[in-house]
This record gives C-alpha cells, sequence and structure tokens, in this order.
C-alpha cells in the first residue's frame, strides 16, 4: 500500500501554486507557534522546583507526583474547549485568552501557600496549554501556503522543544544563583517561585504579538467576512489575481457549508459514533504519547551514572539531549514538505520500536531498583545509546508530523473541534501512561519499555491502514479526502 502523493490542485481549479511564501506567512506562523513554547515551558518548569516544593509542603511521594501530572488533566479540558471556543469567537481571541491563562497560572503559582492552591495553579495552567496545543497548529495550518504548511506547522513542535530546553535553562540558572530551588532570592522569593514567576514574560510577548496579526481566513469566511478574508488571503498567501482570490474565498465558503453553527455533534459518524477522520486523529495523538515518550528519561540521570558519569555531567547531557531535540526537530522541519507526512511516521514507528527493544533488551540485565537501578558493561552504553536514538526517531518523525497532520487533515467544516477532540485524547493520554510508569516499572523495566516497543510497533500498522497522505493539498480539498478509503488510493 503505497502513499498517495496526487498533486494539490484544489476542487474550484486554484492551484497551490498560486499560493506563494511571504514573509507575513512566516512571520505569522512564527507568532501562532510561540504558544507551543509556553505548552513547552510551562509543562516542564515544574521539574527543577518539584523536590523544592515537596520539601516545603512536606508532600507524600503520590501527591508530589500529582502536583506535577496535575497541569495534564487540566490541559485536556483546555484543549477540549478551546476548539468550539475558537469557532465561535476567533483563533486570535482564542490565543489571547490562552497566553492570560498562562500569566494568570503562573503568578499563582510563583506565589503559591499551599499544596492544594499550587495544584489548582498548575490546572489552570494545564487549561492554557491544552488551548495552545489546539489553536496554534489549526491557525498555523489555516493560513500557511499548501507547499509550506509541513514546514510551518512544525513549528509548534519545534516551539515545544525550545520551551523545554528554556525551562530546563532557566531553572538550573536561578537555582544556581540562589545556591538551590529551596534557598531565598530576590524579593526574599524561594528559587522555586521564580521559576514559576518567570513564565509571566512569554505569556505577556505572545499575547501581544496575537493581538498584531490577522484572523483566519475561514474563520472569517465563516462569519460572513469574506471581503476580510480575501485581504488577508492576499497578504499571507501573496495572491495576485483578484479572480484567484475570489476562487479561494468561494472553495472555503463551500467547504464551511453547514445548516447550523460548528459544534462537536459535527463529529458524529457512523465509527462507533464519530466520523473516521476523527478516529483517526485521535488514535495519531494516542499513539504519539503511548511509545512512551515522556518517560523515556524517568532513569536518565540513573543510566548516565551506570556508565560512570557524574551527577553534575548528568545534568549536562541532560541539556545537550534536550538540545538535540531541538535540533532533530529542525530535520524534520527541512523534509516534510519533501519527503511527506505518511513516509516520516512510517520510518518514525520502525526507528521507534527498534530503538525501544534495544532498551528493553538492555534492562532485562538491570539489577536494583528505582534511582538504585544498574546496568553492567556494556548494557549501560546499549540503553543510553537506545534511549538517544528513540529521541531522534521521535522528534524527527512523530513529535512534529503529528501537530502537522492534526491542524491540517480535517475537512473545514469541523477542523477546530474535532482537532480539540483529538487534542484532548493526547493529554489523557499522556497523563494515562506518565501514571502509569512507575507501576509498569515496579513490575521490571522491560515490561515497561518492551510494552512501548509493541505500541510502536502497532503505529506502523495503524499509519499503513489508516493515515493519507496530505502533502501539498489544499486545507479545502480535505472533504474529499476525508472521504476516500486509504485502501482505493494507490500512487
Amino acid at each position: 500500500m503505497a502513499a498517495d502523493n496526487t498533486g494539490p490542485a484544489t476542487a474550484a481549479g486554484l492551484d497551490a501554486g498560486d499560493e506563494r511564501t511571504t514573509r507575513k506567512a512566516v512571520a505569522i506562523s512564527v507568532v501562532a507557534a510561540v504558544g507551543g513554547f509556553l505548552f513547552g515551558f510551562d509543562s516542564s518548569v515544574i521539574n527543577g522546583a518539584v523536590d523544592a516544593i515537596t520539601g516545603q509542603f512536606s508532600l507524600s511521594p503520590l501527591l508530589s507526583g500529582f502536583a506535577v501530572s496535575c497541569a495534564l488533566l487540566g490541559a485536556a479540558v483546555g484543549a477540549w474547549f478551546a476548539g468550539p471556543l475558537s469557532d465561535r469567537y476567533g483563533r486570535i481571541r482564542v490565543m489571547v485568552l490562552a497566553a492570560v491563562v498562562f500569566a494568570v497560572s503562573a503568578i499563582g503559582s510563583g506565589f503559591a501557600f499551599a499544596v492544594w492552591d499550587l495544584i489548582l495553579w498548575r490546572v489552570v495552567g494545564g487549561l492554557g496549554i491544552g488551548a495552545a496545543s489546539v489553536i496554534a497548529p489549526a491557525y498555523i495550518a489555516e493560513v500557511a501556503p499548501s507547499h509550506v504548511r509541513g514546514r510551518l506547522g512544525s513549528l509548534q513542535q519545534l516551539a515545544i522543544t525550545v520551551g523545554i530546553l528554556a525551562a530546563l535553562l532557566s531553572d538550573a540558572w536561578i537555582a544556581t544563583v540562589a545556591g538551590g530551588a529551596a534557598e531565598e532570592t530576590w524579593l526574599g522569593l524561594e528559587a522555586w517561585r521564580w521559576m514559576f514567576l518567570v513564565g509571566v514574560l512569554p505569556a505577556v510577548v505572545w499575547g501581544a504579538l496575537a493581538l498584531a496579526v490577522p484572523e483566519s481566513p475561514r474563520y472569517l469566511v465563516a462569519k460572513g467576512e469574506e471581503e476580510r478574508a480575501g485581504t488577508v488571503l492576499r497578504d499571507v498567501l501573496g495572491l495576485r489575481d483578484r479572480d484567484a482570490v475570489r476562487r479561494k474565498v468561494a472553495d472555503i465558503a463551500s467547504s464551511l457549508r453547514r445548516e447550523h453553527d460548528p459544534s462537536l455533534r459535527d463529529l458524529r459518524g457512523p465509527a462507533l459514533g464519530l466520523l473516521p477522520v476523527v478516529w483517526v486523529g485521535i488514535l495519531l495523538s494516542v499513539f504519539q504519547q503511548a511509545v512512551g515518550i515522556n518517560v523515556i528519561f524517568y532513569y536518565s540521570t540513573s543510566l548516565w551514572a551506570s556508565v560512570g558519569f557524574s551527577e553534575s555531567e548528568a545534568a549536562t547531557f541532560s541539556v545537550i539531549t534536550a538540545v538535540t531535540n531541538v535540533l532533530i526537530t529542525l530535520v524534520a522541519i527541512a523534509i516534510v514538505d519533501r519527503v511527506g507526512r505518511r513516509p516520516m511516521l512510517l520510518a518514525g514507528s520502525l526507528g521507534m520500536a527498534a530503538s525501544l527493544a534495544v532498551m528493553t533488551v538492555a534492562f532485562t540485565q538491570a539489577t536494583g531498583s528505582g534511582e538504585e537501578i544498574s546496568l553492567p558493561e556494556p548494557w549501560g552504553l546499549v540503553a543510553l545509546v537506545g534511549a538517544n536514538a528513540f529521541i531522534v526517531a521521535f522528534g524527527a518523525t512523530w513529535g512534529p508530523v503529528v501537530w502537522v497532520l492534526l491542524g491540517e487533515m480535517f475537512p473545514n467544516r469541523i477542523r477546530a473541534a474535532a482537532l480539540a477532540v483529538a487534542a484532548a485524547a493526547q493529554w489523557v493520554a499522556n497523563f494515562a501512561i506518565s501514571t502509569s510508569f512507575p507501576s509498569l516499572a515496579g513490575l521490571g523495566l522491560p515490561y515497561a519499555y518492551g510494552l512501548y516497543t509493541v505500541l510502536a510497533a502497532l503505529s506502523f500498522v495503524f499509519v499503513l491502514r489508516a493515515v493519507r497522505e496530505t502533502k501539498g493539498r489544499s486545507l479545502e480539498d480535505m472533504d474529499t479526502l476525508a472521504d476516500t478509503p486509504v485502501r482505493a488510493r494507490r500512487s
């Protein structure tokens, strides 16, 4: 079964070749992707503060873990409602709302006086994370020229990785200045509080930038503002011909035609209550998390130590790994519009399955448990190579490409709502995998990584059977693409 690489002509005759890569298209895509930066920053910033918080509030291991993971529950809720809100009030207003929520969460977390208070503000921050995870890829897909939509959509994942790295570096710098995350520093506040408060700055920047970019032309057409939509299309897509602009607006209007306002009801279908394309989006999201990307470094410090590195050297290598994650995402951005989404996902599934299998075999040789795990030579080095190979395989494929597909694969009339449901499923899967890992690890790390290996292999089968190629296609073509069985498509 081969991927379909048919041309990008639209149903109304407007060819994607009429679109140009304008500086404005790139600039506003970068602005939208700043939401991904906040997404990565906010979800990771607590890592440097968790030990100090645990000590200050005398938390049990269970409560400490929930203080870290509770943001994921908020993210699921934020993602669920972001789509319907953006359909009603616009993509830009939801971006600004998410930025405000981020800022409020950063301030509330920084001045938390009890663990329940901190958990509340972490959940609030999760709402912003969830909203950003929906609105940024949707907006980028709706303003990007078809021939570079993959590259610009991949900026979301790049921004997430940069946000994670920024949180790691920011936490380390603040802790170093204060002499420890629990020590007092500026204005008499403990260092861990400043780790959260720093997040106000990028939130304010994103909110201000969001107010300076145009609304999505698809949203404007849905609201009957076709003249404004045409202006945005001319400016962003570089369409010079007025007839080309009119045809594009007509394409969008046709794809949006419905008898009622958009809602989650539009997702209903014959396949277990949902449209098949919605299930594909949900399963893409679930598989992205089910391979264990967010727990792969649970024993990273012990792994580095098991091959002879000191604690400080282990921290340095953690930063190097974060930098590698950023750089490999740049590789994905460079090739996604040349290679295509489907081939990249298939290659990524194979790479992840192979590297996770290597880790599974390595951990069968482990002695000890928990933070005291030890791997004899050469298995420590084998596990480290496997872990980093997994990061490369994920970062170059499933990390960015899933966000690209979620932003573009749904028909215009259901895009925001379907993306909201798929993103919510991703956050629920993230929470489930993160919270189940300690129990799996208690049975033995080979069981945990063996399960992730099987899931990575299943992701290959899923992509082969269910995922359609969207490279180079107009968003208005997605109606036809969604209704075409995969088995009927041949290159």
